[in-house]
């Protein structure tokens, strides 16, 4: 279904920035619809484009010789993907997949490096500023997920990456399989079965053909390693102290919305 009442006041970092930046990028940004395990961005290619997800969930992955690969990050509605466009406009090292489908406005990189030279000169500089914290709480998140993998068990690193997941969506139902989790942490297909088949034991979550419905909240981050907390105290100390109307969950609408010329729509 196309998503015909989408704006980009859904996604957070569009939303904090000044009205009258916001009302010159709209007839800019396109609204495109990606799919589940759509390649954004390739290995080591140039960047044309930066994207803000609203309904979809991007990760960023490091791919090994071998063919293996981990997640390092994700994007969501709190953020943008293509901060190496802005902060050196060098390709990047690792793979932009759509983790879980939905909308994304997407810019040109060019009108985001024109922009940033618009606003870098005066006295607020808000894009400029909001991306840098916004990259900085990203290089957190980076980092965090590295200790994670090396440090907790398969069954922590699992509810870490469903509450991420959660929070960057409107529904308590995740639609992705063991195989896709298990290549996003970096481990065997049968510990995630092996963990999965823990949390569902315990009530906290159900799994069934693809679908995982979160069924207690506070139970499944009481099973979490303090990573996901850091991650997201991280985001909350660095964005939300600094521009009110970026959520403090990702999954929270916007406090302030305003009104914009809509963005162009593009079904890919």
């Amino acid at each position: 279904m196309l998503a015909y009442d989408s704006n980009p006041q859904q996604n957070s970092l569009l939303n904090a920035l000044p009205r009258h930046t916001q009302e010159r990028l709209s007839p800019m940004l396109e609204l495109i619809q990606i799919k589940q395990g759509q390649v954004l961005y390739e290995l080591n290619h140039p960047l044309f484009y930066v994207y803000f997800p609203t309904t979809s969930v991007i990760s960023l992955l490091n791919l090994l010789e071998n063919g293996t690969s981990a997640e390092i990050a994700g994007v969501g509605n709190e953020g943008m993907l293509g901060v190496s466009l802005f902060m050196s406009g060098e390709p990047m090292h690792n793979l932009a997949v759509v983790q879980s489908a939905g909308h994304a406005y997407r810019l040109k990189g060019s009108i985001l490096r024109q922009e940033l030279n618009r606003s870098g000169g005066r006295r607020d500089g808000m894009l400029q500023k909001l991306l840098l914290h916004y990259t900085q709480a990203l290089f957190t998140q980076t980092a965090q997920t590295a200790v994670c993998n090396r440090h907790h068990s398969i069954e922590q690193q699992l509810c870490r990456y469903l509450l991420s997941t959660l929070d960057r969506l409107p529904s308590k139902e995740l639609a992705m399989t063991q195989e896709l989790i298990a290549n996003m942490l970096g481990v065997r297909r049968e510990g995630i079965t092996e963990a999965a088949g823990k949390l569902q034991k315990k009530g906290l979550i159900n799994y069934s053909r693809g679908h995982i419905t979160i069924l207690d909240r506070p139970g499944l981050e009481n099973q979490a390693c303090e990573c996901y907390k850091i991650v997201k105290q991280e985001f909350k100390r660095l964005l939300t102290r600094y521009y009110p109307q970026v959520s403090s969950d990702f999954i929270s609408p916007p406090r302030t919305v305003h009104k914009v010329m809509p963005a162009r729509y593009i079904h890919k």
